[in-house]
């Protein structure tokens, strides 16, 4: 009697999928943090508790998959096959984000009638060389690239070892296998850590709505929203339509399978800090082979910026409106190079595309001292471009997927339950 009564209630937190848990979090965090202020500072440890817990997987899960990933191609025309898509789409991509965070401006724009002023202690920015960003590329010591966490070095290290595992044939066997037992201990352990995202996702949505307060959004307000409509538009216009277009796929079902790293996103506004949570969606939710989610998803984290390139679109011209800068048609060309670039070379860490901001603000004779302007909710502003890029990921990782034979339609057309 007694454990039938109690078996439903035992297992009802079980029951509820992992999305609308995160989701509940997410809500919760907000009324927390509206309710007490900045008094909400103290949920902080929890955010920050799941946030070392992200990152702790990234290294290891990157190397790992990356190298089952390659191995299991089996097939080197196939790889490069598979990264020119993947690079071809991003590019595409990224060429639209910026094309609607323009378009947006232009119509809603943002910064007429205001009246802000600028703080002066803005230095400029340098961005690398190109011979200098290739010649990065390669890590002097993987070793040290894996412990500084150098994404894009420890990228080619894995790509460099999986091509010449796949090449020595039998031989590589034996350390193909202990990388795959490897990664399947890592997708145990990502999940673990998941089942503590709500409590994280709580603790750091309380932590930012407490203390962005609506004395500090009201004066930008028109700005975050065009950011956040043009990220909509991104996800919803651009990402869907390429899936069903290119794809034939249901974009609702992407929609709902991403859930989980979109929350984690929006909320950690870390691109590379939610790579563990979106090669789970992408094998576990949308149905996509190890191989391809283990490499598509890697680059993407590193040099799919499409948020980042909205953002900068949408803050070049509001900054150009507030200041009475009119814009020719060879600063908007300018604006779309630029960010384009940049928003490539945008590393996945919070606060980074405030950095590339100021490199397009250069192009096009923009004061730097605007960037003050947005400083102070550009958290608020990374929460939703972090979402766009992460989205992109999966949505890219869908596509080559499916291109390639390797989309489980079963796992993807299923109705999502975890």
């Amino acid at each position: 009697m007694s454990q039938s009564s109690t078996h439903p209630n035992g297992n009802f937190w079980q029951r509820i999928p992992l999305w609308q848990k995160i989701l509940a979090g997410l809500f919760l965090g907000v009324l927390a943090g509206a309710l007490m202020g900045e008094k909400a500072s103290v949920f902080k440890p929890l955010g920050d508790i799941f946030i070392s817990a992200i990152k702790m997987l990234i290294v290891p899960l990157v190397f790992s998959t990356l190298v089952v990933g390659i191995t299991a191609m089996r097939d080197p025309q196939k790889m490069g096959r598979i990264g020119a898509r993947t690079i071809a789409l991003y590019l595409i991509t990224t060429a639209f984000a910026i094309a609607i965070g323009l378009l947006a401006s232009l119509i809603f724009q943002p910064g007429v009638g205001l009246n802000l002023s600028f703080d002066s202690a803005v230095e400029p920015q340098q961005a690398p060389s190109l011979v200098q960003i290739i010649v990065d590329l390669v890590p002097q010591n993987p070793i040290d690239a894996l412990a500084s966490g150098n994404i894009l070095q420890i990228i080619v290290f894995a790509i460099g070892l999986g091509i010449s595992l796949m090449l020595i044939g039998e031989k590589g066997e034996p350390v193909v296998r202990v990388f795959e037992s490897f990664a399947e201990a890592m997708y145990k352990l990502t999940s673990i850590v998941m089942a503590f995202a709500p409590f994280g996702v709580f603790g750091l949505i309380a932590f930012v709505a407490g203390n962005y307060g609506l004395e500090v959004l009201l004066p930008l307000a028109k700005v975050i929203g065009v950011a956040y409509l043009a990220s909509v538009v991104q996800v919803l216009v651009v990402y869907s339509g390429l899936l069903a277009m290119l794809g034939r796929l249901n974009p609702v079902r992407y929609l709902q399978g991403s859930l989980d790293a979109l929350v984690v996103a929006y909320s950690s506004a870390s691109s590379s800090g939610t790579l563990p949570v979106s090669l789970r969606c992408a094998q576990k939710n949308l149905g996509v082979s190890e191989g391809v989610s283990g490499f598509v998803l890697p680059v993407g984290a590193t040099i799919n910026m499409d948020g980042t390139a909205i953002y900068q679109g949408v803050v070049a011209v509001f900054i150009a409106q507030l200041i009475g800068f009119e814009l020719s048609m060879m600063d908007y060309g300018m604006i779309i190079l630029t960010g384009t670039l940049a928003s490539i070379g945008t590393a996945g860490v919070p606060g980074a595309g405030l950095i590339m901001l100021s490199i397009v603000l250069t192009q096009i004779g923009l004061p730097l001292e605007a960037l003050a302007v947005v400083a102070g909710v550009d958290r608020i502003l990374d929460m939703a471009r972090t979402s766009v890029n992460v989205a992109g990921d999966l949505m890219v990782t869908v596509l080559v997927g499916k291109s390639e034979g390797e989309l489980d339609e079963n796992i993807y057309n299923a109705r999502q339950k975890n």
